[in-house]
């Protein structure tokens, strides 16, 4: 199981330098808002996926005035031996090491450092685009299946291509027929990679959202594709006019979406704000017990301010989860310092505190 043992961060955010210790358990951040406690999360899980939490440009990472950053970490690994990862970005890309070395594709590094983060973006899920809810997917499901991470890039190089010669309007219908062949051969492996990680989230998003709730309403995930009727070849044929007339493409897994329903109703609509966030907490959760079981070890568990919307009964229900057997290392922010404290010292002695202001850590003894 990797333990992340310290980190170095440098140019992230508002974090112009930084070089923490961490427990191997339990780490607590606090601070108000805007000093930068999801900055230091966020550079975590970059240093597991190699990408932000948050859907934004890299450019955006940037602290201003800068021209790129950097990110290490020296990690326990399963072997108990140490592992040092670094990821530089800057205007000419990303450059990822381990051990000194420079890893030569970045998707091999997807999945050595598993990571979950649970964060008030998680929001988006419920109220944006199909687009959020295939993304997260693609996070739980590319770093437990490299294959899967390998077919979702095949497929969207290949869409990215049939659109470009779709939208051109010279289309060469042998060239066309190729692609579409393609594109079908890579999206079966997701079609169904996705149909399977909704099957299994289904039980156990209903088993916490019970344990975070109190029970009083049932809660359940539907898996929509246009594959689930027909494979992607026979949907090609049947649009190919419509693609033809639109200059895109009309069909395929990049329309996927997740239905997420309270009491059989679309919880994005008949939720209350109390029920959605213990929904999309318990959505979290039952990523991490999926991959803390494909795994064989805990994830890396990335709590920001999950306390926000929280009634305190839902929010003791929730520490009673992290308390319980099988939890690896876990980080935890809250703007209410004595709240936090509170809480977690109730939990264990092997925990780690932290003061932030303005892109600062200090560690609290």
């Amino acid at each position: 199981m990797p333990v992340l043992k310290k980190i170095v961060v440098q140019d992230f955010r508002n974090i112009a330098f930084q070089e923490l210790s961490f427990s191997p358990n339990v780490n607590c951040i606090s601070g108000n808002n805007g000093e930068g406690k999801t900055n230091l999360l966020d550079a975590v899980y970059y240093l597991s996926m190699t990408k932000s939490s948050f859907p934004t440009l890299d450019r955006y990472n940037w602290r201003y005035g800068t021209e790129g950053f950097t990110i290490g970490g020296t990690y326990l690994m399963d072997n108990s031996l140490e592992s040092r990862f670094s990821i530089k970005v800057t205007g000419e890309g990303k450059k990822l090491m381990r051990d000194d070395k420079a890893c030569p594709r970045i998707s091999e590094h997807i999945g050595l450092l598993p990571v979950v983060m649970v964060s008030p973006g998680d929001t988006s899920l419920v109220s944006e685009s199909g687009e959020e809810r295939r993304r997260f997917a693609n996070g739980v499901l590319s770093q437990m299946d490299r294959s899967y991470l390998s077919a979702v890039q095949t497929y969207n190089r290949l869409l990215t291509q049939r659109n470009r010669m779709l939208k051109e309007g010279t289309v060469d219908p042998d060239l066309l027929a190729v692609f579409d062949a393609r594109m079908a051969a890579a999206a079966i492996p997701v079609h169904e990679g996705r149909k399977r990680l909704c099957e299994d989230l289904r039980p156990v998003i209903s088993s916490y959202y019970n344990l975070i709730s109190g029970g009083g309403e049932e809660v359940s995930i539907d898996y929509r594709s246009d594959l689930s009727g027909a494979s992607l070849e026979d949907l090609f044929r049947e649009h190919r006019e419509r693609d033809l007339a639109l200059r895109y493409t009309t069909s395929g897994i990049q329309r996927d979406d997740f239905l997420f329903t309270l009491d059989g109703h679309p919880i994005r609509r008949s939720g209350s704000q109390g029920q959605q966030k213990s929904f999309l907490v318990a959505l979290k959760f039952a990523q991490y017990d999926i991959m803390r079981e494909g795994f064989g070890y805990a994830p890396i568990l990335l709590l920001d301010d999950v306390f926000d919307k929280l009634d305190m009964n839902r929010i003791g229900n929730l520490i009673g989860m992290v308390a319980g057997s099988g939890f690896g290392q876990i980080f935890i922010t809250d703007s209410n310092k004595v709240r936090l404290s509170g809480i977690v010292d109730r939990i264990t002695d092997d925990r780690a505190y932290f003061d932030t202001a303005g892109g600062v850590f200090t560690p609290v003894e």
